[in-house]
């Protein structure tokens, strides 16, 4: 039938309609007056083109327009083991950064992925052991981050966590069936942080989960 748009009025490949509507409702800054939402792709990720008026501080009203890419929210978590000075880490490919000047694509990072459905901390628990095979005990939240706020809305909820050996579970490595295949990686502290400075360790959040434990989390006050 003509008039009909998947993600809008019909569910798309996901089952969700309405995907037009985010934002028409937000009234927590006076400045800013959303016009129109144009569902530009919902094939998996959402992506959106807003029509909003902002006033600027002069007093002055402008018309805006926005792409914004919505993946949902997501966790990530640093492991240690205190006593050892090591971390767990993982390092998978990553196409997008091997398309952007990545020497080959393998991304070394914390345990991280979306929430889907589930609170921040149920969803870290699934990942961690998921992907490095270790079922985590007390979670500690670090802070929730907006890491690249010119055009996707995703936030990021951090987290880290003691490890164990006794307590792992499986071998890790992610999900087949997602097209995952992720190597697991015991490092001394240390050397992550120094991985920093090479360039070896270049994701934005596990950069900030090493520096946070150096500055004030589990690894504060050492020498190196």
């Amino acid at each position: 039938m003509s008039g009909e748009t998947p993600g809008v009025n019909v569910p798309d490949g996901r089952g969700r309609t309405g995907l037009d509507r985010a934002g028409l409702d937000l009234t927590g800054n006076p400045r800013v007056r959303v016009r129109e939402v144009e569902l530009l792709s919902s094939s998996w990720y959402v992506l959106r083109r807003t029509t909003f008026d902002y006033r600027r501080r002069d007093g002055g009203w402008s018309t805006e327009r926005r792409e914004t890419y919505d993946r949902g929210n997501g966790a990530t978590v640093l492991l240690y083991d205190a006593e050892r000075a090591t971390v767990l880490l993982t390092r998978q490919f990553r196409y997008p950064v091997y398309v952007n000047g990545h020497p080959d694509g393998l991304l070394v990072e914390t345990a991280a992925g979306l929430l889907d459905d589930d609170d921040p901390e149920t969803a870290i628990r699934r990942e961690a052991a998921e992907e490095t095979g270790y079922d985590i005990g007390e979670v500690e939240h670090v802070f929730d981050v907006y890491m690249s706020p010119g055009s996707v809305t995703e936030r990021i909820h951090f987290f880290a966590a003691p490890y164990r050996a006794d307590r792992r579970i499986s071998d890790g490595g992610g999900l087949a069936d997602d097209g995952e295949d992720i190597e697991v990686m015991e490092l001394p502290f240390t050397r992550a942080l120094d991985m920093i400075s090479s360039g070896e360790i270049a994701d934005a959040k596990t950069i900030m989960l090493l520096q946070w434990a150096a500055l004030s989390g589990p690894f504060s006050g050492r020498d190196r």
